[in-house]
């Protein structure tokens, strides 16, 4: 029983090393000499050197694991051993003489260039049997430079039929996407402000007060106002399919009726980077006259100081009233919008919602602004 059992163990660790002395047989010797650069370097001036983006094609393409690529240590050693030059070696001719002399089947090799506004990724397999490149993909890509590592990893994936991230490719390479840390990255950009006009409705004892002649502390306005101000906003996190907003949103009200109630938001809020639908909220602070006094038995509102009529002491309290001083009014606002895009024009439409107990208010505002990029010349690994 125990001769049978060593017998079959033996058996099956030789089988496993069998395996795996084929798989690694099996792979194909290929060597990465150079990727060509000058393009690319020439028209965006970047200061990095083309052995960077070699280096990090060879990295991505040794993680697919597909070949037995040749050590960059290897090749050096060889090259010197031999007096080898193949820098600038990307003709058949040059990389046909360089395969046979490192003894490896096939060659990897390429260009990353510029063109016009786009960046272009060309990979390509050589076969020393055929003399013929056996595999070759061309991708474009948006001219950001600085995304060039994730470039040659989608490049290689789509090369072997390896899935990838189509949210990421949709940054890369289609134009007008909404902007999020990726396809929008350098530091010297327009932020996303712009002028915001709109409507705001009220309801409760602050519309009855508005609606109200002078004389009684009212405006002799309608509820409905107009609104119109500026929206100063900043991006503190730029993630994935999500940006964290900081908006200042400063505000008049009132013009269209011959009153003036300056306000100031301040929001907090999230936007989806691809759809535009956002949600904010924060406090505001607004300034309007108030007055001290009281509401009589038939409900309408006297100054505190008209209390001579009055048979008991009445409450006081403090009301909105055209009749009084300046004061600070502190609201809080929640906001739901949605941002349309056309060309490089965003369309921001919002809606808003300001709980009261002395009655809500509701509003609508919409804005546009541009933005502009401006170019790096930086490409980072």
């Amino acid at each position: 029983m125990n001769i049978k059992f060593t017998f079959a163990f033996a058996f099956f660790v030789l089988l496993n090393i069998t395996n795996v002395l084929s798989q690694n047989t099996l792979k194909t010797k290929v060597a990465l000499i150079e990727i060509d650069t000058k393009s690319i370097m020439q028209t965006a001036g970047a200061t990095t050197t083309a052995t960077s983006i070699t280096e990090l094609t060879r990295l991505e393409l040794g993680k697919l694991n597909i070949y037995s690529l040749m050590d960059p240590y290897d090749l050096e050693y060889i090259a010197k051993r031999d007096n080898l030059k193949y820098d600038n070696c990307f003709s058949t001719f040059c990389i046909d003489e360089i395969a046979k002399k490192l003894e490896c089947e096939k060659v990897f090799t390429g260009s990353i260039s510029m063109v016009a506004d786009r960046i272009v990724v060309n990979f390509k397999v050589y076969d020393v049997k055929t003399k013929a490149y056996d595999k070759q993909i061309v991708k474009e890509f948006l001219k950001l430079p600085l995304s060039i590592p994730a470039m040659i990893r989608i490049t290689l994936n789509e090369m072997y039929s390896i899935p990838n991230n189509a949210d990421e490719v949709n940054t890369l390479t289609k134009s007008f996407i909404f902007d999020d840390q990726r396809n929008n990255p350098y530091t010297n950009r327009l932020r996303a402000d712009g002028p915001r006009m709109g409507l705001t409705f009220f309801t409760g004892s602050t519309a009855t007060i508005l609606s109200a002649p002078k004389k009684e502390g009212g405006y002799a306005a309608m509820p409905l106002m107009f609104q119109f101000g500026y929206q100063f906003e900043k991006q503190y996190l730029n993630q994935g399919n999500f940006q964290a907003l900081f908006e200042i949103v400063p505000m008049l009200t009132g013009l269209d009726q011959g009153l003036f109630i300056p306000s100031i938001t301040i929001l907090n809020g999230m936007r989806n980077n691809k759809n535009g639908w956002e949600f904010a909220f924060g406090p505001s602070l607004s300034i309007t006259k108030f007055s001290s006094g009281f509401y009589d038995n038939q409900n309408n509102w006297h100054l505190a100081k008209d209390t001579t009529s009055m048979s008991s002491k009445p409450f006081i309290e403090n009301r909105m009233d055209s009749r009084g001083t300046l004061a600070f009014h502190p609201s809080f606002v929640f906001a739901l919008g949605k941002t349309f895009k056309s060309g490089k024009l965003n369309i921001p439409v919002n809606a808003y919602f300001v709980p009261s107990s002395n009655g809500y208010r509701f509003g609508i505002s919409f804005g546009f602004n541009s933005r502009a990029r401006y170019e790096s010349t930086t490409i980072s690994n």
